[in-house]
């Protein structure tokens, strides 16, 4: 075998209140990254990549068994849908018909309901990719499902690259025009522990998306010259999480969608994170319009994950690709509307450079 080939195993992870099983699936390029990866949630239960010195750590923020993704879990490396992010007051109109979705966030609509692809079991295969095997997941969300219309279709594939990357293709396909905003909610922490005030972001992105006091986009694309959320240039996260800016209270420090300058369809490096102690790198390769950055504001300690970290303020950030929230409300968003005979596509690799 090659000694550059992906390897997968499987094995069990429990079950569901309902009984039905669940397998977590472990994928492996020699020693370069593992990844952990169960089909509840299509959740990243652990992912493992070498420091400077090659020492491998799981960087990601979660669980070491399913009972804590059942019980408490902010959507910890979950696969996030039909619409990731918040709607506003859980409505939407299309075609001429309004739709109520459930309100659980606030007012808000956010992530795809009570329960959304982050809380069900998909139907998971070993199957393979150009760069070798890979692990497919299959989910049919029926028409009037948490409130959204079609019956869709959803197929997504993680695989390995010989790069060091973890790669999330997503399609699906409709029988009534729908919306749908797909996405991946891996927690990071490059250094493995601690904080991560420290790690330097770098985001491709001129402007960002301001939101109310509801954490919903006013309409406006806000340059980030001039303001705390100017990441063109690599910027450690703490250095100004802290300072007295409306945006910044109002989201109890970044949870703000960025308006990447990169044309929507084409896979780019959107941003790249580096951690100066492991020397550690993450980049963020997407094909959607915007990267919700996020920075870990609502954990609070209450939540006790792998080998007993209690994660604090500020313990993981995460860089959610994907199109704008409350786009089905924004006219001016780019569009989140599927049609029957279209294919629905998007592509995110997180890559960690040597």
């Amino acid at each position: 075998m090659d000694r550059m080939e992906t390897v997968i195993s499987q094995a069990p992870f429990g079950q569901t209140p309902d009984g039905q099983p669940v397998d977590i699936f472990t994928l492996r390029l020699a020693d370069e990254i593992e990844a952990r990866i169960c089909n509840y949630g299509g959740i990243i239960v652990s992912l493992k990549v070498p420091d400077r010195d090659g020492h491998l750590e799981d960087i990601t923020l979660g669980y070491d068994h399913l009972d804590g993704y059942l019980t408490a879990s902010p959507y910890f490396g979950a696969l996030v849908g039909r619409f990731g992010n918040r709607i506003a007051k859980g409505s939407f109109s299309l075609e001429g018909a309004t739709y109520a979705l459930a309100a659980n966030n606030g007012p808000n609509a956010l992530h795809g309901g009570r329960k959304g692809f982050d809380k069900i079991v998909w139907q998971a295969t070993r199957t393979s990719e150009t760069s070798g095997p890979a692990l497919e997941l299959k989910y049919l969300s029926k028409d009037g499902e948490e409130g959204y219309p079609g019956n869709l279709s959803v197929t997504a594939v993680y695989s390995l690259t010989p790069d060091r990357g973890l790669r999330l293709d997503f399609t699906a396909t409709t029988d009534k025009t729908t919306i749908i905003n797909l996405t991946q909610h891996a927690y990071f922490n490059l250094a493995g522990k601690g904080d991560i005030l420290g790690h330097k972001v770098q985001i491709d992105a001129d402007r960002f998306t301001p939101v109310d006091s509801a954490l919903i986009p006013t309409g406006e694309l806000r340059p980030v010259e001039g303001t705390p959320f100017d990441f063109r240039l690599p910027t450690a996260i703490g250095a100004r999480i802290e300072q007295e800016d409306e945006q910044l209270q109002r989201g109890r420090g970044y949870d703000h969608n960025y308006v990447l300058n990169h044309p929507i369809g084409r896979l780019d490096v959107i941003a790249r994170v580096t951690e100066p102690v492991t020397g550690r790198v993450l980049e963020v390769l997407t094909t959607e319009p915007g990267v919700q950055f996020y920075t870990g504001n609502f954990l609070n300690g209450s939540i006790t994950g792998k080998s007993g970290q209690v994660y604090q303020k500020r313990s993981g950030f995460c860089l959610e690709a994907q199109h704008f929230p409350d786009s089905p409300n924004q006219p001016d968003f780019p569009s989140v509307t599927l049609k029957p005979g279209e294919v629905y596509r998007n592509t995110i690799i997180f890559r960690f450079p040597r």
